[in-house]
């Protein structure tokens, strides 16, 4: 993916609270378009390889969490985290983070992720196929802004981060990004 690219439709299997659900579980399906996420908005996406993993959890999700407001101010109206795992796994993630302003995506079948060129196989560490670490800033649909963790491939021996973290994806926004929302 690069800046200027319009993000595949992809259709998303998620899973909502409906309080007119009886039961222990009051959730049902929710099924969510490329479009419903992103059509008219200035959003941070960032994808991972797994929820309750390490690096994830202990990192990238609560840093995009705890600087929700300066991403606001930086003219962002979204943050989305998604990850190769169902709608079940995601929920359950963000209330075991406590996450109260990321929104968590579901990809469960890798539609999304295989689309945008970012599905690799992680068998070295028993998880299958999964989504290598990125975050991009999209606007309306179209990348406005792209990073991607270096090194790219299968079974990478390393979980580099740096390129996607909450800190640096500011960094943009407080320089090149704010000629680019305007």
């Amino acid at each position: 993916m690069k800046s200027g690219v319009k993000l595949p439709e992809v259709t998303f299997h998620t899973r909502v609270r409906d309080e007119s659900i009886d039961g222990p579980n009051p959730f049902r399906w929710d099924d969510k378009t490329t479009a419903d996420y992103f059509a008219g908005k200035r959003v941070v996406l960032f994808s991972l390889p797994g929820a309750f993993t390490p690096t994830c959890s202990t990192y990238q999700l609560p840093g995009f969490e705890d600087n929700f407001e300066k991403f606001q101010e930086a003219g962002i109206d979204e943050i989305y985290c998604l990850s190769v795992n169902d709608a079940f796994v995601m929920n359950q993630w963000a209330k075991a983070q406590e996450i109260k302003n990321v929104k968590v995506i579901p990809d469960g079948s890798a539609e999304f992720t295989r689309r945008v060129g970012m599905l690799v196989a992680k068998d070295n560490l028993g998880f299958g196929m999964r989504s290598w670490r990125y975050a991009a800033i999209i606007n309306d649909g179209v990348v406005e802004a792209w990073f991607e963790e270096p090194g790219l491939c299968d079974n990478h021996g390393e979980d580099p981060y740096g390129e996607s973290s909450p800190e640096n994806v500011l960094k943009y926004l407080e320089t090149e990004g704010k000629t680019a929302a305007a």
